[in-house]
């Protein structure tokens, strides 16, 4: 057997929506030994796999993990060595709350080379999907992304932050935090500022609720909404333009 050179490509895999990936992304899936990947990839991105390439899932399904972090960044390196060039497929973008540049620090001290390719947010990609523009003139002229949890499990503090500002406010990872979501944003009076609630944004099974601040939480209820889903708050989601399917305005051009 030839040696291979250890080798750590971290690709971020974009929302869900199968055809929202990089080229690039599907070049370093087919040249890959060795795929770890996420809950939240498109499972069928793996088809660009080769044949004979070891293929594992390293994701959270329903609380459970597959395998802890400190034991994914080992699994990288054995398998960096063991089989050359390991592809860590991870949703969205790698480096908007995807740890990939935590195991890319990991790696390197075992003189495994690293790359990465970048992916399209969920952040900007669901509300796009949706016509809702993040920053629109005369409306919003920046906006946040936050993590709703921070790593002792606590709504991250930065939330407090973005509810006072004037920009919207996306964050992630927040579906078990939108009651204290909620407190922070009426303490800052924004109880009429209008609320999307989007779950599994780009995908065909997308879900979607629109309300405010103080009708949220009951929209929620109506609507079933749950995990993986991201919140978009501010003035924008009422800019909400009409969109035709991206499917059909294909189909009719062909």
């Amino acid at each position: 057997m030839s040696f291979k050179t250890p080798k750590l490509t971290v690709v971020g895999a974009g929302p869900g929506d199968v055809e929202l990936i990089t080229i690039k992304a599907i070049k370093a899936i087919e040249s890959a030994d060795v795929i770890l990947f996420d809950a939240l990839i498109n499972e069928a991105l793996l088809k660009y796999a080769r044949k004979d390439a070891e293929v594992i899932f390293v994701g959270k399904r329903k609380g459970c993990y597959a395998f802890q972090q400190e034991q994914i960044n080992e699994l990288i390196v054995t398998k960096a060595h063991e089989k050359g060039h390991v592809v860590r497929l991870k949703g969205g973008d790698p480096f908007v709350f995807g740890r990939g540049a935590e195991e890319i620090d990991y790696v390197k001290q075992y003189g495994i080379n690293t790359f990465v390719v970048p992916g399209i947010s969920s952040s900007i990609a669901a509300p796009a999907y949706q016509g809702i523009p993040l920053t629109k003139r005369g409306v919003s002229e920046s906006f946040w992304v936050v993590t709703a949890t921070t790593k002792a499990h606590q709504l991250s503090n930065d939330v407090a932050l973005a509810a006072k500002s004037t920009a919207t406010v996306v964050i992630l990872m927040g579906m078990h935090k939108l009651d204290e979501i909620v407190t922070v944003f009426s303490a800052e009076g924004k109880q009429d500022v209008t609320v999307a609630i989007i779950q599994n944004g780009t995908r065909e099974d997308e879900n979607v609720g629109i309300g405010t601040i103080e009708t949220i939480q009951q929209v929620v209820k109506e609507k079933q909404l749950a995990s993986p889903a991201i919140i978009v708050i501010g003035d924008v989601v009422k800019q909400r333009v009409v969109l035709n399917s991206i499917c059909n305005e294909i189909a009719i051009k062909e």
